[in-house]
């Protein structure tokens, strides 16, 4: 398939950008090269898919900062959660105008590329500015995609306002979706941690999946490095979901992100979601026990008890562990999630169940790892497993990096 991208402002802007005085930030977002360069949209009607971690360093946000440069936004469109972040997971946003700027806020969450194309009527060029979190079954790269196809169908340019991956972009773990298991939580075939920024997950998309490409261009950040942690960028973290508060929950989401499959709750409901995880069954010693002794690099685990206000075991009282990572470059999300689940499969095997429509197969993005837990199968094993898939995705994926993979 062939590859519209062109990688704009970046280079054509590059002298205007470097002459100016070094900020103390270490990191310039798309965003913020854009609202230095607005001239470059003029005369163009734009459509802003974003929501509220589409900020700049100094908290404003994009809408309102493209506004004051005199970029002519005239549509907002929001994935899950909505432009506003407001619904939990799962809802569907409303569309509605929005009561500051008086612009129509388009919900784009739940709908497919078909129905994407009227509401992107009267729009010249599509952006994207969303905070991405690294992981393949959070839904706002599978928004960007299915808005790609829509703008590629009705003869669109879509431009991507690159950001950090938070996870940084070295790692990659977990299993490889297979196509048969495709869905909004994993439409293509790259693992669970893929390692990679939106814009460059944008021209993968565009290269090797999209029906046919769009007319894509895409603002690079200047000063990110693929080891930076998000907190070596000097960027705000703006909670990209409700149940996303902190960096560190995105750390272990790769790998906590699975108990959503089990009768576990993953901590939704809490103030630590996904770095608490139990049931009403567990005895938290004895998992914490069990935990320790696995022997997994950079996190250790401590007894915790919690009573969800939503989600799971609403109300009622929860034991289980709080995971603390002590070495981020050490810990592997995925190995700890897995082993997780495998260990409280061991120590509660008549109450520990898997969700009954098999939704750990879409998160993981096969019947494998279901089957293979079943199986006994030792973790380590599983994790093995994938070596393959995973050097083949590394190979697929070098064509489209945007910053260098070594330092």
């Amino acid at each position: 398939m062939g590859l519209a991208f062109t990688l704009i402002f970046g280079l054509l802007g590059s002298q205007a950008v470097d002459g100016k005085k070094k900020s103390k930030k270490q990191v310039e977002t798309g965003l913020e090269f854009l609202l230095d360069h607005p001239e470059r949209l003029k005369g163009k009607k734009v459509g802003l898919i974003t929501n509220p971690t589409g900020v700049t360093s100094d908290h404003r946000h994009g809408l309102d900062a493209m506004l004051e440069a005199g970029i002519h936004v005239v549509k907002v469109y929001g994935p899950e959660h909505g432009v506003r972040g407001t619904e939990q997971a799962g809802d569907t946003p409303g569309s509605y105008e929005d009561p500051r700027t008086g612009l129509p806020f388009v919900n784009l969450y739940g709908k497919e590329p078909t129905e994407m194309i009227p509401l992107f009527d009267g729009v010249d060029v599509l952006i994207f500015d969303i905070q991405d979190v690294g992981t393949r079954f959070y839904t706002y790269i599978y928004t960007m995609a299915h808005a790609m196809e829509a703008a590629a169908r009705a003869d669109k340019t879509f431009i991507v306002l690159d950001r950090p991956n938070p996870l940084g972009g070295v790692k990659v773990e977990g299993p490889v979706l297979k196509p048969k298991y495709s869905s909004f939580v994993g439409l293509y075939p790259i693992p669970q941690r893929h390692g990679m920024t939106v814009g460059e997950l944008a021209r993968m998309f565009n290269g090797e999946f999209l029906p046919e490409p769009v007319d894509l261009q895409v603002v690079p950040m200047k000063g990110w490095k693929r080891w930076h942690r998000f907190e070596d960028t000097g960027l705000p973290w703006v909670l990209p979901s409700p149940n996303m508060p902190t960096t560190e929950t995105a750390l272990v989401y790769p790998g906590t992100g699975m108990i959503e499959g089990t009768n576990l709750s993953e901590g939704r409901g809490t103030t630590r979601p996904f770095e608490l995880v139990g049931a009403p069954y567990i005895k938290g010693w004895e998992l914490a026990e069990a935990m320790n002794q696995a022997g997994l690099p950079g996190v250790s685990f401590r007894e915790a008890y919690f009573t969800p206000t939503f989600s799971k075991y609403e109300g009622e009282t929860v034991g289980g562990v709080q995971l603390h990572v002590e070495d981020r470059k050490a810990f592997s999300p995925v190995l700890t999630g897995l082993t997780l689940i495998q260990e409280t499969k061991r120590l509660y095997p008549d109450q520990f169940q898997w969700r009954s429509d098999h939704w750990i197969d879409k998160l993981t993005g096969s019947d494998r790892v279901r089957k293979q837990i079943d199986a006994g199968v030792p973790v380590k094993r599983i994790v093995a497993s994938w070596k393959n898939e995973l050097k083949e995705f590394r190979q697929l994926r070098s064509r489209y990096l945007i910053y260098p993979p070594t330092r």
